[in-house]
């Protein structure tokens, strides 16, 4: 999957996917050959593979060896034709992400889907706020979306005129990762209409818009944890024919904790990711969430560390809002107001911008590493 102009290369194969003709396909991306010499080895281009694959997509390989999740062309058009219809229709598209997941991808497709032609912002040497305002006025309508992670939003919003084309979009889909609340209200503040989105290469990207599923997405909780089922669920993963997350037919189990009232879903964080401190569990994100409110905090992320007494501590990586230097004590006197004091971070780490991995997720194993050789 190329970067810049030669994007366009790949849609015809991309074209020939969401018609179910053709072989299947496995995006990887040319600028990174050791990345790409990786998924190659995991997932055996070459090799023979299930009936009906349109696409087999990388997940972003937060808690190990990335997997690849079995995509069909009738999932790939019901998602791309449930966003539209969110939406208010079909439009002109904005690539602003690597196009090798599934959030970049998808912009891609549902430009095939729409019969239009994607405008390309190269991000191959890192994402350019200042070129938006180009990209966005070359743009055709009569709408215009485009898809972004949390990160480039915060640099879009940096820079007044990135902030400013965004105004004149119609949508922007932000995700990848969640979307802090006080970065949420500085993009609606500037005019930008930002749709939060939750899904996963395993739900052809995103399936649940601003907490409501999209049209054929269903939702439902068990012991606390969000199974996701309807016509864009993955047929299961590349050589893991009796995975559990695809135990039941039609339905993938995730690993996010959550609940699911009066139609709309709200996701309180990863379960494979909640750390135990002094025999009590606390959800990293529930604690983002809440820190993420405080003024002098652009992005966090928290982890646990690990500690003889407690098991584990909690600590906070910080990106400050520029001009800014937040301290652990005022942290964890924020904390301390909304949540149970366990939960308080006992440990300040600030960074000038946060790793990531894959498409815009933290990158907590790095982090990880970081703080406890800090």
């Amino acid at each position: 999957m190329p970067s810049g102009s030669r994007v366009g290369d790949v849609l015809p194969h991309l074209r020939e996917a969401l018609e179910g003709n053709g072989p299947a396909w496995l995006p990887i991306p040319t600028s990174d050959r050791r990345e790409a010499q990786r998924l190659s080895d995991v997932l055996s281009p070459g090799e023979p593979i299930e009936d009906g694959v349109a696409l087999v997509v990388t997940t972003s390989g937060t808690t190990g060896v990335p997997k690849g999740a079995l995509l069909g062309a009738s999932a790939l058009l019901a998602s791309g034709a449930a966003t539209h219809d969110y939406l208010g229709g079909p439009g002109s598209w904005l690539l602003a992400l690597p196009t090798h997941h599934i959030a970049g991808l998808q912009v891609l497709l549902r430009s095939i889907q729409a019969g239009t032609e994607p405008t390309v912002l190269d991000v191959s040497g890192g994402f350019l706020p200042e070129a938006l305002a180009g990209a966005v006025s070359s743009m055709r309508g009569p709408r215009r979306y485009t898809a972004l992670v949390p990160t480039q939003l915060v640099k879009a919003l940096d820079a007044p005129s990135a902030a400013a084309a965004l105004a004149e979009l119609d949508a922007v889909l932000v995700g990848g990762a969640a979307t802090p609340p006080l970065l949420y209200e500085r993009a609606k503040a500037a005019g930008i209409n930002v749709v939060r989105t939750y899904g996963m290469s395993e739900t052809c990207g995103g399936c649940v818009y601003d907490g409501v599923p999209l049209a054929g997405t269903r939702v439902r909780i068990e012991d606390g944890r969000v199974l996701l089922g309807g016509d864009m669920i993955a047929m299961g993963y590349r050589n893991q024919p009796d995975h559990p997350a695809f135990a039941e037919p039609g339905w993938f189990r995730t690993d996010d904790a959550g609940t699911f009232e009066n139609g709309v879903l709200s996701i309180s964080g990863r379960l494979d990711e909640a750390i135990m401190t002094g025999g009590l569990l606390v959800i990293p994100q529930v604690v983002e969430a809440v820190l993420g409110t405080h003024p002098a905090i652009s992005e966090c992320v928290v982890l646990g560390l690990p500690d003889e007494r407690l098991g584990q501590r909690v600590a906070v990586a910080v990106v400050p809002t520029p001009g800014t230097t937040p301290t652990l004590e005022e942290l964890r006197d924020h904390v301390v107001r909304e949540l149970d004091a366990i939960a308080a971070p006992r440990e300040l780490a600030l960074l000038d911008e946060l790793p990531l991995i894959g498409p815009g997720k933290p990158n907590r194993a790095e982090l990880l590493s970081r703080l406890c050789a800090s």
